[in-house]
């Protein structure tokens, strides 16, 4: 079988087991608790750097141990002391891609079982990577090398099957990216979208523009109109978004934060702020526009 078909055969497979469900809910629930909207939320999904943490941080992971299963293959006697090093930097930094990977997968939808499923598979593989490469650390001080080597492989082995699952998550199932990237940004022409008498002061609505989705919001008089899709996970702002907190609207899904004059982010879990619009009043209507 091709590698492609097989690839895709696990993955499609990984994505029919309603069996995972159970288990899937019951660890989101327990890391949901640690990886709830906050300052730490924040860090770990890497609102502050305006940039998702977990690739980074897998890469080291990844770089470390594959690296120290090269120097066991190539070099078992000479290169021992630096596999040794290498397997615990990537040890050092499994938790922190764990954490961060976790993050992103808790925030992933009840509607999305098969992202839900995917991410416990990938979790579980890496941490028997994990204890391939910990169980090839011991024996190569105890200076059985051959053991190492063998155990080692077997990690890289499955380091790369959890690592052909966690892009499955991101390029083929979009968990971790922002969601309005492909947007076409919206209409060139001012495009009414609600009559101005139905939006308050300190409020917010959600409405259409040539067929891209808006919020509205007044604040101090003016109007404004960012997207209303959350770039986070894709949550309408609008669906459960309570009245302007001063100029802060936030999103009911996850608690992404957003200056609704500048689409600027202002809390994470997203990393990045919303795409906004011209917006102005005209004969009685609000009316959008892509900017520029």
């Amino acid at each position: 079988m091709p590698i492609d078909a097989a690839a895709r055969k696990l993955t499609d497979t990984v994505e029919g087991a309603s069996v995972l469900d159970k288990p899937a809910k019951f660890v989101v629930g327990k890391l949901g608790r640690l990886t709830k909207a906050g300052k730490f939320k924040d860090l770990i999904s890497g609102s502050p750097m305006g940039h998702p943490v977990h690739p980074p941080l897998t890469e080291l992971v990844i770089g470390s141990f594959m690296s120290t299963t090269a120097l066991d293959v190539l070099a078992p006697n000479v290169g021992a002391k630096a596999a040794n090093r290498l397997t615990a930097v990537g040890m050092a930094a499994f938790l922190p891609a764990a954490l961060s990977g976790a993050s992103d997968w808790v925030d992933t939808e009840y509607g999305d079982e098969k992202s839900r499923r995917i991410g416990l598979v990938h979790a579980t593989v890496n941490v028997v990577a994990l204890a391939l490469y910990g169980a090839a650390l011991r024996a190569r001080r105890r200076g059985n090398r051959a053991q190492a080597t063998l155990l080692s492989l077997s990690g890289a082995g499955v380091l790369s099957s959890a690592g052909y699952l966690g892009g499955h998550m991101t390029f083929v199932r979009g968990v971790g990216v922002n969601q309005t990237a492909f947007e076409s940004g919206g209409p060139t022409d001012w495009t009414p979208v609600l009559p101005a008498a139905d939006l308050a002061e300190g409020k917010v609505h959600g409405g259409d523009a040539g067929g891209t989705p808006v919020l509205l919001g007044r604040v101090g008089g003016q109007v404004y109109a960012i997207h209303d899709t959350c770039t986070h996970r894709g949550c309408p702002i609008s669906a459960g978004s309570d009245p302007l907190d001063g100029h802060t609207v936030t999103c009911f899904c996850h608690g992404s934060k957003f200056d609704i004059r500048d689409g600027g982010l202002l809390q994470g879990p997203a990393i990045i702020g919303q795409p906004t619009f011209q917006c102005r009043e005209a004969d009685g209507q609000i009316e959008v526009r892509k900017p520029g």
